[in-house]
């Protein structure tokens, strides 16, 4: 009679330690997608052609998901736009001709997770004209971070609480095997405890070494790295106002990125072409990112003071002195970068590396300027190949082009992604 209740409660216990596992890997499996990743990857791939509420060369991509008919058609629409126009979709179709027929570039790399993230930056943008107090522009996803840490400690409580149903569970069948030994009149001996048990502590070793690896490879994957790093720098000085409100366009400060390795930080005689007759500012109101209110006129104060200019005399009245700005954009030393082969040969927008710089008051690094950002831009960014005298030496690609082999040309195609191209 024990007998048969031992090994019927072993099978349960057994399909319950699998249920508990299968719940366990359904949990880490169904993990809510990363809004953060999906704004570089739209920064990257999708921003010179789409923004999220507005009308660019293509359309507004809010709402996007409830407009196509199958998810899956949308992530292939995403991959490859010809080969959902030659199944004959409609709405495809239609889309194609409403805008000129202007064909989507593909991006065949772009996962089905890397797709669903940039959704889910695309859901987490909110609509124009929110703002925090402050003056300080609203994080497009805050919202979406803070469900994802509630997702995430959802997750721990349900691990925790399966955990313990299987600790019981091996105690409960301990118990019976016990039971069941003395009625049968075998002698059991004591169980080793847990503590002393050493196949429970080469698990909990392996364990720790394991969370401990990880957590040591990951921060020394992240050594250097400084991604949303904003420093205060001497002077106030806002891209928003320069660049964005009053349209100064970046080469005119940073005239070597189109000629240079270096972009190059302007002197102060380039602030003073525009300064000596602007020594107010009547602009709307300025806010470092803690949310301070900033004294235009007293930041172009500080430059004349620099410079050694007098505005009442108009005339500069005493030495200059450099002013000490703060380098925000590193990258190791082992690691070639040529702002000119970028602007000029590859036609990179300012935006694609340094984000919305436009709209910044206060600038920070916005990618993280890793090797698997740079070469995932090299796998998918398409070049200006043909008309481009820059690669006239690949004569195999020019005729693949021709001869309609290839729609296109990426800068991996052209040894983008060899090592020797970026590294010392």
């Amino acid at each position: 009679m024990y007998r048969r209740v031992s090994i019927r409660l072993r099978k349960q216990f057994v399909s319950v330690l699998i249920l508990c596992a299968g719940l366990v890997s359904t949990f880490s499996v169904a993990r809510a997608a990363d809004p953060g990743a999906g704004k570089t990857l739209f920064q990257t791939n999708c921003a010179s052609c789409h923004a999220v509420h507005k009308k660019v060369t293509g359309p507004a991509l809010a709402g996007v998901e409830d407009r196509w008919p199958d998810k899956k058609l949308l992530h292939q629409w995403i991959r490859n736009s010809g080969s959902v126009l030659a199944s004959g979709d409609k709405y495809a179709n239609d889309l194609f001709n409403q805008y000129n027929k202007l064909p989507m570039t593909a991006f065949p790399s772009l996962t089905d997770a890397d797709i669903d993230n940039i959704l889910a930056y695309v859901n987490s943008v909110p609509v124009p004209g929110g703002a925090k107090e402050g003056g300080a522009a609203a994080d497009p996803y805050a919202a979406k971070t803070e469900d994802d840490g509630h997702n995430s400690l959802l997750f721990g409580v349900i691990t925790l609480i399966l955990a313990v149903v299987a600790v019981i569970l091996m105690q409960i069948n301990s118990n019976l095997n016990k039971l069941a030994s003395e009625k049968d009149g075998h002698e059991r001996l004591e169980p080793v405890p847990f503590y002393k048990n050493k196949a429970y502590i080469a698990i909990c070793i392996v364990i720790l070494f394991v969370i401990g690896g990880y957590f040591t490879i990951q921060g020394a994957i992240g050594l250097g790295r400084q991604q949303d790093y904003m420093p205060e720098q001497p002077i106030f000085y806002s891209h928003k106002v320069h660049a964005g409100i009053n349209q100064i366009n970046c080469l005119y400060c940073h005239s070597s990125a189109e000629k240079s390795k270096h972009a190059m930080i302007p002197s102060e005689n380039v602030c003073m072409n525009c300064h000596k007759a602007i020594a107010e500012y009547s602009g709307p109101d300025l806010y470092t990112a803690e949310g301070k209110k900033v004294n235009g006129t007293a930041e172009i104060q500080k430059l004349f003071d620099h410079v050694g200019w007098d505005p009442k005399a108009g005339r500069y009245t005493k030495p200059g002195k450099p002013i000490e700005w703060t380098k925000i954009h590193n990258l190791p030393d082992h690691v070639y970068f040529n702002h000119s082969q970028h602007v000029a040969a590859g036609k990179v927008q300012c935006q694609t590396c340094h984000g919305d710089i436009q709209a910044m008051d206060e600038v920070k690094q916005f990618a993280d300027l890793s090797m698997g950002w740079c070469v995932n831009c090299h796998r998918t960014t398409k070049v200006q190949f043909a008309d481009n005298n820059y690669y006239s030496i690949f004569e195999k690609l020019h005729n693949d082009v021709k001869n309609g082999k290839v729609d296109s040309v990426t800068v991996e195609m052209v040894g983008g992604t060899e090592c020797q191209k970026c590294h010392y």
